[in-house]
């Protein structure tokens, strides 16, 4: 029988989940804002792992936080291979995460068209 959650994907939840709490207790950069993890990726052999993360606020505050995030994944690391029960941690790679402004963008657009079927 096959396992039901591939192992990359456990890993992959299981690194967003310790680094949601490690970026909250570790990390005291005040160019660091409203972080949160949406989602992690982990490549099939577990050396990389691309971590996805969205912030509240104008794009310059992701951009600080994202330079914040890049400079302490070493540090994140060597935590992350602390808490977790892993061989070889996976380098950290931190992408800022889009998805929420193009789904309110999508959402205005839709609205914005159902308000005009109703004028017509």
């Amino acid at each position: 029988m096959p396992r039901e959650f591939p192992r990359t994907r456990r890993v992959a939840e299981q690194i967003q989940r310790e680094l949601s709490s490690l970026i909250r207790d570790e990390i005291d950069d005040p160019r660091l804002g409203m972080v949160s993890i949406s989602a992690v990726e982990v490549s099939r052999d577990l050396a990389h792992a691309k971590v996805y993360f969205s912030t509240l606020g104008e794009q310059q505050d992701a951009d600080a936080s994202l330079q914040v995030l890049q400079g302490a994944a070493g540090y994140l690391r060597k935590l992350l291979g602390q808490s977790l029960v892993m061989r070889h941690v996976p380098q950290l790679h931190f992408r800022q995460d889009h998805s929420l402004e193009q789904g309110a963008r999508l959402s205005a657009l839709i609205d914005s068209a159902v308000r005009g079927d109703r004028n017509d």
